[in-house]
């Protein structure tokens, strides 16, 4: 041998033939020698033209003789080198030239059987792959039993384009569970059939999926679509329509809720789910979705708040008009008592529901919660009546803070009126209150408390508690459990406002059964608080009942009644149902104008921005501007009025009468 030839292909690298072409050339020499002498012995009796044509014959049959011995040899060689290549390889091959016709096999007829299982005309399937691996150097196909891949058949092109077929099992289906590091990948991974079974998951998806080892549930038994069914998933990724598109999904096992974000793509006749956790982002995104459903309906119940105070203002003003007619003893008296009592009552639902819309008037001051407590004992008391025992107590620390004395006695009693219905056959009420310092960032139930010094009041019932399915829905407005004609639903939804407004928060803590604990957590102050300060009588010797008012408001009863009220006290009124009407009657400059009134939200052009406007021109005029709305929501721009001065609708007829009287002495 003096030389060696590789086979071109990347799987026969390192295997060498013998190259037989010196050796082949030297005994075809000899050959031809051999003939030739012997021709010209044998044939030189018949002549020297005969001999010469035997002589050629003879070189020319050596020839063929030795070209056909020569590539016996190099066909045996290379037979030798594929022997001992497919002993390193699995399946089966085998030999053709570039025309089709098989030189050497292995392993039996595993590719021509695998190629007939995979196509219905095996010469013309056979054909396509001769060519593209003559073309390209190699080419593949993917095969296997009932169009289920199980397996590859490889052609790739060889010396003097000999082409090698080669049948190749599919590696996912003999690997091992953790082969190609799939059981010790960090990242969750789970491997599902077309049904939805899970065929092997890796020990991060068994982990965050709570499964055993062994265990091979269906998918959808592990997880709880968000919208639609899991199933419903499967089977659009099955169709290839929904392949690597991330999917949202709860954990169905575990105690607590758990997300997490699926995604689905194939590996053969498989699926490949790759699963992370969606836990934080849904949390974020249930934060806001609560923020944006809270403002929705607490815009909802301002505006309602606002039109419900209208009307409140024109019944409360003409039951007191009536009420002026009718002495206490005249039949009629009673009736028109009941009517304004129930208008008040309606006026304090409209408040709660300003105050869950954080919409109400709010006239904050440092407030000693410890002193409230004690003041509001007396109530409470009478509140919880005698089944119930309450129990307060205060731990060490300041228990001041900055807030509405009224709102915070109100969120108080609502909860103890609440953990009182909680408890129908008796218990006790323990209020507690503690200063505590968060050093660092408070989350829990979608919020987050910065951090800071807190005073803590807790109020803890005995009570069934709040099942789970309730629980995030209590501070909702008109959520209740109670039957009709027992509760509003506005109760706690009273609190939560009265709290965020104050710049609080409020926490929920629940055991079905054993009862129900609410937290506030109130920003404290360190000052002490102020004393209120003591009324001192006024020294007027009498009140003003004169004087010209320019009443502006677009609902008809309310100026109506406004109107009626002012003009039984003395004074000239002048109606105007809008900003741009109020402005036309001031053209009229000998018309002298000593107080505005003024509706806040109307059509057109809002109160304050009309006021400013006239104020040009009359500078010394006052005004009182009356709203349904809360005086936070236009602070701002009254700021910029001079001389100023709120009225929170409904308000009584001596309210009114009070006001305009303080606002023109």
């Amino acid at each position: 041998m003096t030389g060696v030839a590789v086979l071109h292909s990347s799987d026969m690298t390192g295997y060498q033939t013998p190259d037989f072409t010196a050796r082949g050339f030297m005994a075809l020499a000899a050959a031809v020698v051999v003939a030739l002498a012997l021709s010209l012995i044998l044939s030189a009796p018949f002549g020297a033209i005969f001999a010469a044509c035997s002589a050629t014959l003879a070189v020319l049959l050596c020839v063929l003789l030795g070209f056909g011995w020569w590539r016996g040899l190099r066909r045996a060689a290379l037979r030798d080198a594929l022997f001992a290549l497919h002993a390193d390889l699995p399946g089966d091959a085998l030999l053709t030239d570039a025309q089709g016709r098989l030189l050497w096999q292995a392993g039996g007829d595993g590719v021509r059987q695998a190629l007939n299982r995979h196509a219905a005309d095996t010469a013309e399937r056979f054909a396509e792959l001769r060519a593209a691996a003559l073309s390209r150097g190699d080419t593949r196909i993917a095969i296997g039993e009932d169009a289920k891949p199980n397996g590859w058949l490889s052609v790739r092109r060889m010396d003097h384009g000999d082409l090698l077929w080669r049948l190749e099992p599919a590696i996912a289906d003999t690997a091992e569970p953790n082969d190609m590091g799939f059981g010790s990948l960090p990242i969750p991974l789970l491997e599902l059939s077309d049904t939805g079974t899970v065929l092997r998951a890796n020990a991060a998806a068994a982990e965050f999926l709570s499964m055993s080892e062994d265990e091979t549930p269906a998918f959808a038994d592990l997880v709880e679509g968000l919208g639609r069914p899991v199933n419903d998933w499967l089977a659009e990724a099955v169709s290839g329509r929904t392949l690597r598109r991330p999917e949202i999904a709860r954990t169905s096992r575990g105690e607590s809720d758990r997300f997490l974000q699926v995604t689905l793509d194939r590996m053969g006749s498989r699926l490949v789910a790759v699963l992370q956790d969606a836990t934080e982002m849904k949390t974020l995104e249930g934060q806001f979705v609560q923020s944006q459903k809270m403002q929705a309906v607490g815009q909802l119940a301002g505006g309602v708040a606002h039109d419900f105070n209208n009307l409140l203002t024109a019944i409360r003003g003409h039951c007191d008009l009536l009420l002026m007619r009718f002495d206490e003893g005249d039949p009629a008296f009673a009736d028109l008592e009941q009517i304004n009592q129930n208008a008040n009552r309606a006026a304090s639902l409209v408040g709660q529901l300003l105050a869950f819309s954080r919409k109400q008037t709010m006239r904050p001051e440092n407030v000693d919660i410890r002193k409230s407590l004690s003041n509001l004992t007396h109530l409470l008391d009478r509140l919880v009546g005698e089944k119930v025992t309450l129990s307060i107590r205060h731990e060490g620390g300041s228990s001041v803070v900055r807030a509405d004395p009224r709102q915070i006695d109100q969120a108080i009693m609502n909860l103890v009126v609440n953990a009182r219905d909680a408890m129908p056959t008796g218990g006790t009420i323990a209020i507690t209150t503690t200063r505590q310092y968060l050093d660092s960032t408070l989350t829990r139930d979608r919020a987050t408390v910065p951090p800071g010094d807190y005073l803590l009041v807790r109020v803890t019932d005995c009570g069934h508690g709040i099942p789970a399915d309730q629980l995030g829905k209590i501070f909702e407005p008109f959520f209740t459990t109670k039957r009709p004609g027992e509760g509003t639903g506005l109760g706690l939804s009273t609190v939560y406002g009265i709290v965020k407004q104050t710049g609080g928060f409020i926490f929920a803590d629940t055991i079905v059964g054993k009862g129900t604990t609410f937290t506030l957590y109130l920003p404290a102050l360190d000052e002490v608080a102020a004393p209120a300060p003591a009324v001192q009588p006024t020294l007027s010797a009498t009140n003003q009942t004169s004087g010209i008012v320019l009443l502006v408001e677009d609902e008809a009863p309310v100026r109506a009644v406004v109107a009626r009220a002012l003009k039984m006290r003395g004074f000239t009124v002048v109606e105007a149902s809008s900003a741009e009407e109020a402005l036309d009657v001031l053209q009229d400059g000998d018309l002298a104008i000593d107080l505005f009134l003024s509706d806040v939200i109307m059509p057109g052009r809002d109160g304050p921005s009309w006021v400013k406007e006239a104020l040009i021109a009359r500078p010394n005029v006052r005004t009182i501007f009356m709203s349904g709305y809360a005086e936070e929501s236009f602070s701002h721009t009254q700021a910029a009025i001079p001389n100023s001065t709120f009225l929170q609708k409904p308000f009584s007829l001596a309210d009114l009468i009070e006001t305009v009287q303080a606002k023109l002495r």
